[in-house]
Order: C-alpha cells, then sequence, then structure tokens
C-alpha cells in the first residue's frame, strides 16, 4: 500500500506526465439545482453555487486545470468567487487555489488545511485566509451555507458543507460514491472516525438531500447508507480476525472479505479490495 501511495504521489508530480495528462482532461458541468452545480473534471468533484452576486466554490483541483474550470464557470456565472471552501488539504482539491483567490475570495477551510498547506511551504494565495475549528455558518442573501468538521475521518481537517435551502451537501473525500474511500492514515485519517463521520452528514441532511462527493457521480441519502454500511460490514469482519488472532497476511488477502463489494465494481477505483483491507486492518491496529 505504501508504495502504491508513494509512486501514485511522484507520478502526480512528475510535470511531463501531469500535463499530458491534464491537457486531456474536459471540465464537465451537471445542474444539481437552480442554484447549485457539479463541476468534474481530474480530482475532487467541484462545486458552484451562485447566490444573486455571491458565488461559493468548493474545491479547485489540480493547478493546470483552472484555466477550464474558470471558462466552465463563465459559462454559469460571471460574478466573482465570493468563498473558495476547501474540504480538506489533498493538492486534488487545492491545486487550483492560488489561480482562484483575487481580492474578492475568501478562502475558508479547517485549521489544520492551514497549518498543513503552511508547512507544505504553499504560496501564501494557497494558504485559508478564515479558519474553522467545529463549525463556521456563512450567510449568503438567501441561503445559509453550513461548514460542520468532522473527527479523524479521511484526514484531520475534513469539513462537509450544507446548503440548507438547497438541500444539497458536499462531503469532500468523507464520501468516494461507489468506489471503495482513501482514508490518509499519515494525515490523521482512521476507519472508525470515516464512518462516524458519514453517520454524522445522514445526522443533519434528510432523505432528499443530493450529495456531492468527493469522488463519483452525484449521490443520494440512500447511496450514502450503503457505503456506511459497506465499511461497517468489512470493518467489523476485520476486526474479529484481529481479535481471532489472524495474522495481517492472511486478513490481507482474504479476498472473501470485500467479494461482496468488490463484485458491486466499488474496487474499480484507485483503492482496490486489497489496499481497503491493508488500510482498515492498519487503522483498527493502530487505533
Amino acid at each position: 500500500m505504501k508504495n502504491s501511495i508513494t509512486i501514485f504521489t511522484v507520478l502526480i508530480g512528475l510535470s511531463g506526465y501531469g500535463q499530458d495528462r491534464f491537457s486531456k482532461v474536459q471540465i464537465e458541468p451537471q445542474k444539481v439545482t437552480e442554484k447549485i452545480h457539479m463541476l468534474t473534471g481530474s480530482g475532487g468533484n467541484i462545486l458552484i453555487a451562485i447566490d444573486e452576486e455571491e458565488v461559493v466554490m468548493i474545491d479547485s483541483q489540480f493547478a493546470p486545470l483552472s484555466d477550464k474550470i474558470k471558462t466552465t464557470i463563465k459559462g454559469i456565472t460571471a460574478s466573482p468567487i465570493t468563498y473558495l471552501i476547501n474540504t480538506h488539504h489533498h493538492g486534488d482539491h487545492t491545486g487550483g487555489n492560488e489561480n482562484f483567490n483575487t481580492k474578492e475570495t475568501t478562502v475558508v477551510a479547517h485549521k489544520n488545511v492551514r497549518d498543513r498547506l503552511k508547512s507544505e511551504n504553499k504560496d501564501e494565495g494557497y494558504i485559508p485566509e478564515l479558519t474553522l475549528e467545529e463549525e463556521l455558518e456563512l450567510k449568503l442573501p438567501s441561503q445559509t451555507c453550513m461548514l460542520i468538521h468532522v473527527h479523524n475521518a479521511h484526514t484531520d481537517g475534513d469539513t462537509f458543507i450544507y446548503f440548507v435551502e438547497e438541500n444539497v451537501v458536499h462531503m469532500g473525500d468523507v464520501f468516494f460514491n461507489k468506489r471503495y474511500p482513501y482514508i490518509d492514515l499519515k494525515s490523521g485519517g482512521s476507519i472508525n472516525g470515516y464512518i462516524k463521520a458519514q453517520q454524522r452528514v445522514l445526522s443533519t441532511i434528510n432523505t432528499d438531500t443530493q450529495i456531492i462527493p468527493g469522488h463519483g457521480p452525484l449521490g443520494t441519502y440512500d447511496d450514502l447508507v450503503a457505503h456506511v454500511e459497506m465499511l461497517e460490514t468489512i470493518s467489523q469482519e476485520i476486526q474479529s480476525q484481529i481479535n481471532a488472532g489472524v495474522p495481517k497476511a492472511s486478513i490481507i488477502n482474504e479476498t472473501s472479505i470485500t467479494a461482496r463489494y468488490d463484485e458491486l465494481g466499488y474496487g474499480e477505483g484507485f483503492i482496490n479490495g486489497e489496499r481497503l483491507r491493508t488500510m482498515i486492518y492498519d487503522s483498527l491496529v493502530k487505533n
């Protein structure tokens, strides 16, 4: 698992690979409500919310895509971005921050996101100017935007954002819709925190809420319920085997633990069944 993540990170950092990859990416807009759009491209899903002349953008994908993203946004609204909210610190969600951070824009995120970006020696334009610890409410002209921190889930700085009147939530990487999630254990993530975070979202929204995940297609309340049940089932089985003294290698190689969900296609993204079993095992042992 460690080697796989390292190789992936190195590849993303290679300019030749990155430029070739990003040159082929198309930014696709999807209307969620009259005021909210989801943009997909490469990296984390972006939300654009328009409220009169105020615009909220959630996450910024990779920097080489910024011009394409700006062109797509101009097709939706001519107003400048008022708030750019980061759901967490990973580069596929914050890489374009500097390119969107104008004098009209305030970058917002959990305080741990600011700390991690600073520790990476990012330029000032990447760094959140407004931070939260637990909750923050942004009052827009006709709606309320609630930012809620969830602890030690995908990372230690995750925030989900709920547009109350529009009944749309952006969950960042606390939800990979119809896919196995990546849990960044080195950045404070944990399987138990991840499950609790998803349960917190379910207790905040309602059955009609539309869900923008960090990765994957637009989701529903039922999609999130299914994702929670999947993670609970797999983690409970792994914990049971740990308690029984089964060696790590045997648990990682036991494909039956995730077979049901592998068959449903959950492992077709970056995280396959083996990587998920490894992450969950390491998290349960660590915590």
